[in-house]
C-alpha cells in the first residue's frame, strides 16, 4: 500500500506549526530564565516562578512527544524516506533538549543549573537547524515531481 501523500504533507505541515506555536508560548518563560542567567539575576526567580516555568515547559515538552510518536508512524512517501527518517532523529534530539533543559530547573532550592541549561538550548538549537533543513528538502523533493 503506497503512503498517502496529501496526509503526509498535511501531517508533517500540523506537526511543524504546532511545534512553532508552543514553542512561541513558552518562550516568554524561557526569556526569563535566558535574561536571568545572562544578567546575573537568576537569584531573582522565586519557586514559585521557577515552578510555574517549568510545569508550562513539561505541558509543552509533552505535546512536543506526542507529536514525535506521531512523526514516528507517519508513511512517507519512498522519495523522501532517508530526510524523513532525518527530520524524526533531529524531533527526538528537540524534545530530548526540551527534558533536558527541564532537569537543568530546580525550583526547590530556586536555581537553575546555567551549564545544563545552555547545553539543552544548544541541543535544541541545532535540532532546530536540522528540522528546517529536513523540511526545505522535502518540500523540494516532493513539489519537484
Amino acid at each position: 500500500m503506497r503512503p498517502n501523500l496529501n496526509y503526509y504533507v498535511q501531517a508533517i505541515n500540523d506537526i511543524v506549526n504546532d511545534t512553532e506555536k508552543i514553542g512561541g508560548e513558552m518562550n516568554p518563560s524561557y526569556e526569563i530564565i535566558r535574561n536571568g542567567i545572562d544578567n546575573d539575576q537568576l537569584s531573582d526567580l522565586t519557586t514559585e516562578e521557577l515552578s510555574q516555568i517549568i510545569n508550562q515547559f513539561e505541558t509543552g515538552t509533552s505535546s512536543y512527544e506526542a507529536m514525535l510518536e506521531k512523526v514516528k508512524t507517519l508513511r512517507p512517501p519512498a522519495k523522501v524516506m532517508g530526510i524523513h527518517k532525518k527530520f524524526e532523529k533531529a524531533y527526538m534530539n528537540y524534545v530530548e533538549g526540551c527534558q533536558e533543559m527541564i532537569q537543568s530547573i530546580n525550583p526547590d532550592e530556586a536555581t537553575v543549573n546555567i551549564e545544563g541549561f545552555d547545553q539543552a538550548e544548544q541541543k535544541q538549537d541545532e535540532a532546530s537547524d536540522v528540522i528546517v533543513f529536513s523540511i526545505e528538502r522535502m518540500t523540494k523533493i516532493l513539489l519537484n515531481r
